[in-house]
């Protein structure tokens, strides 16, 4: 896509093509773009997550990531409703990352990386969320951060963890329950795939086992299959 320095997100469509985050959330489709959500104060819209009904669920970032000597503005999260139109669900996240819902749609997961653990919050049946709270936190991310993430069938949480070097498995309160060491430092997004949703995909920045490869994307079974992630309808 043109102008589009980093993606923090994607989605498939409904309608084909796919749902980008970047400098702005937009669906590009055959070689065009419409754009969903931006914000002249957003210089980064970051991971997102489409609900059960093909909502957008997308955090944002007031900060330029790329810039390691910007202070940290907290940004917000909030819902690309079915007509268009943007509903700020909470605010206060430092570090937008990962985004994620149980299997029953009844609990949505947001990692915030500068807080070193996810944010919680209970989803009622007309959309709206109660019951914020923390979980994770330096006791299970004693390296690096947490970045991109993933949901399995039982509920449990597969956490992309930057600088630690390996996947690390939460249960829904934030347990650490089992971890995927990743021959790599920046291990950056996880997401589960193949034909019965059994396989995980690991995303990396780098390789240790062999430098000059740098990024790579590595596939593992970890036993269990994963949450299909519904098509965005916006």
């Amino acid at each position: 896509m043109p102008e589009r320095k980093a993606a923090g997100g994607l989605a498939l469509h409904a309608d084909g093509g796919f749902v980008i985050t970047g400098r702005n959330v937009a669906h590009w489709r055959d070689g065009e773009t419409r754009v969903l959500l931006s914000d002249p104060g957003v210089p980064h819209w970051n991971d997102l997550q489409p609900d059960a009904l093909g909502r957008i669920i997308v955090g944002c970032m007031r900060f330029n990531p790329l810039d390691r000597d910007a202070k940290i503005v907290p940004g917000e999260c909030y819902r690309i409703e079915l007509d268009g139109s943007a509903t700020q669900l909470y605010d206060n996240v430092s570090a937008t990352n990962g985004i994620g819902f149980s299997p029953d749609g009844g609990t949505l997961y947001h990692v915030d990386s500068t807080t070193k653990g996810l944010w919680v919050h209970d989803v009622a049946p007309d959309g709206s969320l109660s019951n914020r709270r923390h979980i994770g936190g330096r006791e299970v991310f004693e390296r690096g951060v947490p970045d991109g993430m993933c949901v399995d069938v039982d509920g449990n949480l597969w956490v992309a963890q930057a600088g630690g070097r390996r996947v690390a498995k939460l249960s829904p309160a934030g347990e650490l329950l089992g971890e995927i060491p990743v021959p790599a430092k920046m291990v950056t997004s996880c997401a589960f795939g193949g034909p019965d949703y059994d396989e995980l995909y690991i995303v990396t920045a780098d390789n240790l086992d062999d430098p000059d490869k740098g990024g790579c994307v590595y596939r593992t079974r970890p036993g269990v299959a994963g949450v299909p992630t519904p098509l965005a309808r916006v």
